[in-house]
């Protein structure tokens, strides 16, 4: 299980660049005009953990394979996009398939690269992005709630939910909120997955990205400090990166070498790891180990889940038919020295299906189909 973040920006401000640097590829066509990204592009990267290099050196398997992080790079949006000026409709159409949103916002002066809105200024260019989603969720709701109240007058339990959960949104939505500001509890449940199947895409988290000039990529400027401000308010996520710089770090063949690169201008990792970092705390995501000499392998989860539904993750066998899960925590495997010595020193637990799985844990499930 991996995730799945919407690149999302107006024309210009760096999102194509961006791409192409985190998945090093050459496959959306970074050019200095709006809507060079016509269809969107997808691409797959391997999600850097230190904690998977450590075991592999360890476990020296035959086979690794790191978690996956997909990002699509969708077409630029501008002003009307809710009413289908520009690639507005295609745009609205592939954000409602990703798990979140990552805005790019242009927090750099170049005379040499035009603003669609002819200055730089994120928090506006910010505002106009979210105003759209806000205005194609209020429409799409609008359009069913009448005929949704009917059916609940007359009796239908589950458009009575839809108008339960609706209501508030709409509300929301029409003193200028994004839909996740009035989303239901997720404890309670039937409510929740009538907000989830509704895909609204201002329910998405945002994870706010201020691509800033080289000189500015370790301490950020005022651009991206009044962006910090602003997901402050939103709770949202605030990444500082120069897509210029990931540009050169790409290209770089050696670990050492991008290394050597990033500490000559006061960085410790790559935007690409900072957008991960973020990502998933965004998305509440967490990672669990298998290994063994044949392979090392990581697995995404999402925070809480407990010993069956990760055991799902690798088979849905292994979730159906799980008896228990032989467990051991990632600082006792590095500390003892590997599973047969965690076992001698008694640091192997046996849990059963109540067991909430933590970051870290080096699993081995049992099953019986």
């Amino acid at each position: 299980m991996g995730f799945n973040c919407g690149i999302v920006g107006l024309p210009n401000v760096g999102k194509s660049t961006l791409f192409n640097a985190l998945t090093q590829t050459i496959a959306a066509q970074a050019a200095n005009f709006p809507f060079c990204t016509i269809e969107p592009n997808t691409g797959r990267v391997a999600v850097p953990d230190s904690r998977l290099d450590k075991l592999v050196e360890m476990v020296k398997p035959k086979n690794v394979v790191p978690t996956q992080l997909e990002f699509v790079d969708i077409a630029g949006l501008v002003k009307g996009a809710s009413k289908g000026e520009g690639l507005g409709n295609q745009f609205l159409a592939n954000i409602r398939e990703t798990d979140a949103i990552i805005h790019v916002l242009r927090c750099f002066e170049n005379d040499n690269i035009t603003h669609v809105e002819g200055s730089v200024d994120p928090i506006r260019d910010a505002e106009i992005v979210k105003t759209e989603l806000m205005i194609a969720d209020l429409e799409s709701l609008q359009k069913r709630i009448d005929q949704l109240r009917k059916k609940a007058t007359a009796g239908d339990k589950d458009a009575a939910v839809n108008v339960k959960v609706m209501e508030p949104i709409i509300a929301a939505l029409q003193a200028g909120k994004p839909a996740i500001t009035a989303a239901p509890s997720a404890e309670n449940k039937d409510e929740y997955k009538h907000y989830k199947m509704l895909q609204l895409l201002t329910s998405k988290p945002v994870l706010y990205v201020c691509n800033v000039d080289e000189d500015s990529a370790a301490t950020g400027n005022k651009f991206s400090e009044a962006v910090a401000k602003m997901a402050q308010e939103e709770g949202a996520e605030t990444v500082i990166i120069s897509a210029e710089i990931e540009s050169e770090v790409a290209q770089l063949e050696s670990e050492a070498e991008k290394k050597e690169f990033l500490s000559a201008l006061g960085l410790e990792e790559t935007g690409l790891a900072k957008i991960i970092h973020a990502g998933y705390n965004l998305l509440g995501l967490q990672t669990y180990f298998t290994a063994g000499p044949k392979e090392v392998r990581a697995w995404t989860f999402i925070k809480g889940m407990k010993a069956p539904q990760c055991a799902g993750i690798i088979h849905s066998d292994f979730e159906r038919g799980f008896i228990r899960a032989e467990t051991i925590s990632y600082d006792d495997y590095i500390k003892f020295g590997g599973e047969q010595a965690c076992k001698d020193a008694g640091k192997m637990r046996s849990e059963g299906k109540d067991y909430v799985v933590q970051d870290g844990d080096l699993m081995n499930f049992l099953f019986n189909v």
